[in-house]
């Protein structure tokens, strides 16, 4: 099971936040040792840490937190999405 964190404070510096944050990461990494993951946005202090525990798909393109393309939508979770397949099959054919 991966590990989620997440610090969002209008207090402290981006530096001491980043500390905190890979803190966060290192206490959930049993939850998660196959790899690990920080975000930040550029603009506010908020922060998202991910820590993965690999099952089905051991490739780097599980890595989270994962951003969409144009870099608007930034997401961590856990879980399977269990018709992946499909879902796959329909986004190569609109590729």
């Amino acid at each position: 099971m991966c590990g989620i964190s997440g610090l969002w404070s209008n207090f402290g510096t981006k530096d001491e936040h980043k500390i905190s944050i890979k803190r966060m990461n290192d206490e959930l990494y049993h939850r998660g040792p196959d790899g690990f993951g920080i975000w930040n946005d550029s603009e506010e202090m908020f922060f998202i840490g991910h820590t993965r525990l690999s099952i089905l798909d051991l490739s780097l393109s599980g890595s989270q937190p994962m951003i969409s393309k144009d870099e608007r939508y930034v997401i961590s979770f856990n879980g399977e999405i269990y018709n992946h397949l499909d879902l796959k099959i329909e986004q190569e054919k609109r590729n």
